[in-house]
């Protein structure tokens, strides 16, 4: 659809999805690469009955990535718009009542987000609207990448030993000056409208963890390169230092695109044989394996991989869910993680394992329970890497770790968090308990205990199950499959 004045102002709809940047955003580059000035717009749909609806903490995250945008986009003398609703139905409208010459957007990986793109592209080619889609998520599309028998791979290994090479794309370059915005007027909603931040305030507390804008995104990257990427892989695995990037929901919604992550770490070695072959490139390739399994398995979110686990007897245990999620369960490790979870909306990778493989092996509660409060916790959440990581720490997916490796929470507290200084700092009533009984408290001599805060059972409870006893029953259970 062009305007029947051939001397109107060329205008494109440029439509935010997951992709919440002005940088490196190809949307915008066609844009000014084709003289457009752009209609920014934001659509939120959630209204539907999507089972994977955006949870709260990540809803918090949007709404703040959503106002720096619009800031941004102020600054830069444009105008983002907000709509609440189905977005075949809006972008038709505002395609007709703006004349503008068609939609831009980036394109979905998730199920529900291609269920949405066909059904806007079908509704726009009926109506003779141009509209073009982009890559603005990740290195590579799933579909362009297949094992030697033409499948999805299936092992992260040869996965990334074929898909390494996307790291070496730059970014795209254009300078924001360049963009032109159409004075089109909004026939939006206000933001606080979309309903986005959660119903109870506890969400409040995020701001003092987080903040939420493409700047602060860059800041971060900045600090991840002076002093997290060098030692990533010794210091990685320890979370009572900053040895990670903390970039996770910067990625998750796009403020922050994993091809500038890639160029700033690569411009940042020397060039070499091993150049872009650290541990920390890695992490963004784990990130592209999720979507890689979620676009040819869309069924994981809610169902395993591998079949056999359908038949796995896990326990409904509503109680016992319940101390697990607060950070009661009696094991620092795991209280430590899931407390740090519920105060910030974000944990440690390492404790990531060890509070999901507590959860489905010591308490035999089913993974998508697990999934399923994270999704609703973590500012991060994101569904390719929430899906494989839970069902990897099951056992039940793609180049899963085996069910019967069993993380010990006492070993792996003593392991990876050798001072004490995380389990410590989440966990007040620890503070002063010795090295030796730090992870396993309820093993203390009690005239140890009389000289410390702790009180178990009062405050801090006994181990809601014991460890020896926890390990042979899931073994059992694996058995019975």
């Amino acid at each position: 659809m062009t305007p029947n004045n051939p001397t109107a102002e060329k205008k494109i709809i440029v439509w935010f999805r997951k992709d919440l940047r002005l940088l490196d955003n190809p949307s915008i580059f066609e844009a000014i690469s084709n003289g457009y000035s752009i209609i920014p717009i934001f659509i939120w749909d959630s209204d539907s009955n999507q089972k994977w609806a955006p949870g709260e903490a990540s809803r918090w995250w949007l709404h703040n990535a959503l106002a720096s945008l619009a800031s941004d986009i102020s600054k830069l003398g444009g105008n983002l718009s907000f709509y609440h609703g189905d977005p075949s139905s809006i972008l038709s409208k505002l395609v007709r009542e703006s004349s503008a010459d068609g939609v831009y957007f980036g394109r979905a990986f998730d199920p529900y987000g291609m269920e949405v793109e066909a059904s806007v592209i079908n509704s726009l080619r009926s109506n003779s609207i141009h509209q073009q889609s982009f890559n603005s998520t990740l290195l590579v599309e799933p579909w362009e990448v297949q094992n030697k028998t033409g499948k999805p791979f299936q092992v992260f290994t040869p996965f990334w030993r074929h898909t390494r090479k996307y790291i070496f794309q730059e970014p795209l370059s254009y300078h924001l000056d360049n963009i032109s915005f159409s004075d089109f007027p909004s026939s939006g909603i206000a933001l606080d409208d979309l309903g986005l931040l959660p119903r109870l305030d506890w969400h409040q507390k995020l701001h003092q963890y987080w903040e939420v804008s493409e700047d602060a995104a860059h800041k971060r990257l900045a600090y991840s390169l002076s002093s997290v990427v060098d030692s990533y892989s010794h210091r990685r695995n320890n979370p009572g230092i900053d040895g990670t990037s903390r970039l996770s929901p910067y990625l998750a919604w796009g403020l922050l695109s994993p091809r500038q992550i890639c160029h700033a770490v690569l411009e940042n070695e020397p060039e070499g044989s091993n150049r872009g072959q650290n541990k920390f490139l890695t992490e963004v390739g784990w990130r592209e394996f999720s979507y890689h399994l979620l676009y040819h398995y869309p069924t994981i979110t809610d169902q395993p991989l591998r079949p056999k686990y359908q038949s796995f007897p896990w326990l409904n245990d509503p109680d016992t869910l319940d101390k697990w999620k607060f950070g009661n369960t009696g094991y620092p490790m795991v209280d430590a993680g899931m407390r740090q979870l519920y105060e910030t909306g974000w944990m440690h990778n390492r404790v990531r394992m060890v509070v999901a493989s507590f959860l489905v092996k010591h308490l035999l509660i089913s993974w998508n329970e697990g999934a399923k409060w994270f999704w609703d916790t973590l500012v991060d959440a994101d569904l390719a890497s929430n899906t494989q990581g839970w069902q990897w720490a099951a056992g039940c997916g793609a180049d899963a770790a085996p069910y019967f490796r069993i993380f010990n929470p006492i070993l792996q507290g003593e392991k990876f968090d050798a001072k004490g200084n995380y389990v410590r700092k989440w966990i007040p009533p620890l503070d002063d308990v010795p090295k030796k009984w730090l992870f396993s408290p309820w093993d203390a001599p009690k005239a140890t205990l009389e000289d410390t805060n702790l009180s178990l059972g009062e405050n801090y409870p006994e181990p809601c199950v014991d460890h020896k006893f926890a390990r042979a029953r899931a073994l059992e259970a694996l058995s019975t499959i």
